[in-house]
């Protein structure tokens, strides 16, 4: 069968309005590492260890916000945490941090009991932080 033949994602690719803004919100904030770029184009690749992005400079001049109802792309990505705590912690940490733009606070999704927030960060990308207790 086929869909055996996929294991995963191998890595997510970004591209962001301010490299080193994006890039220090992960390695700063979130304590992720650099594990690579080009500087040619100019880009990095940052892991926590267990997921791998490459953020992408946008480049040009024509920058448009992504609308999630409007254009066909990636409406958001989202990291699991593992457990309550860890998801105020994250947020706590990040909430304020320079260009993060909070979209709302850790709170159920739907009826729950995923309890959930929606960011964006400093490049402009949407970013879901969630735990589920099943």
């Amino acid at each position: 069968m086929i869909r055996q033949n996929v294991l995963g994602i191998d890595h997510l690719g970004l591209t962001v309005a301010d490299l080193d803004a994006s890039k220090g919100f992960f390695v700063d904030g979130l304590g992720w590492d650099v594990v690579g770029g080009k500087p040619e184009y100019p880009s990095a690749f940052i892991s926590n260890g267990a997921a791998v992005l490459t953020l992408w400079q946008q480049k040009g001049d024509n920058r448009r916000g992504f609308d999630r109802h409007a254009n066909v792309g990636l409406h958001h990505v989202a990291f699991k945490v593992p457990d309550e705590a860890a998801l105020n912690t994250v947020f706590d940490a990040i909430k304020d941090w320079p260009g993060v733009k909070v979209e709302f606070a850790p709170e159920p999704s739907g009826a729950g009991p995923k309890i959930h927030f929606m960011i964006r960060e400093p490049g402009g990308n949407r970013i879901e932080f969630a735990y589920d207790p099943r």
